[in-house]
């Protein structure tokens, strides 16, 4: 199948590394194991009928704790579309999926080395992120 997008450019647009003191670096990696990566994916249109792709990640503890650390990355991809008249569900497609897909593995090396550089380096993630499973689940 023939790829009806370009990546012109693609940078870190934003960065969070939320970590108050050595207390909290010591109690977030007490409880590291249970901190959660959530995942947001915005479109916005650009001049020259580009479109600005904006991953957000965050990597966060969800309990009630009052110490704890908090990660995000907001990733910015301008891809062009190479067929114009492409259908809105095929753009939904290459934005939520394609991009992603091509864009994901970069995006976490670098996210997880900023957050082991930030004094857990021990982080691995298990379980990938399935970009079609995550599409079709968003209409279910």
């Amino acid at each position: 199948m023939k790829k009806n997008f370009e990546i012109l450019l693609n940078y870190i647009k934003d960065l969070s590394v939320e970590i108050t003191d050595a207390k909290t670096l010591i109690l977030s990696r007490e409880y590291f194991s249970k901190y959660i990566m959530g995942i947001n994916i915005k479109s916005n249109h650009l001049e020259n009928e580009n479109i600005e792709v904006v991953t957000i990640l965050n990597y966060k503890d969800p309990g009630e704790r009052n110490s704890k650390s908090y990660f995000e990355i907001t990733y910015a991809t301008i891809i062009k579309i190479i067929n114009k008249n492409i259908e809105k569900e095929e753009l939904e497609r290459i934005i939520l999926i394609e991009v992603q897909k091509e864009i994901y593995p970069k995006l976490e090396k670098i996210f997880l080395g900023i957050i082991r550089d930030s004094g857990f380096p021990n982080l691995k993630l298990e379980k990938k992120i399935d970009f079609e499973e995550l599409y079709k689940s968003k209409f279910n």
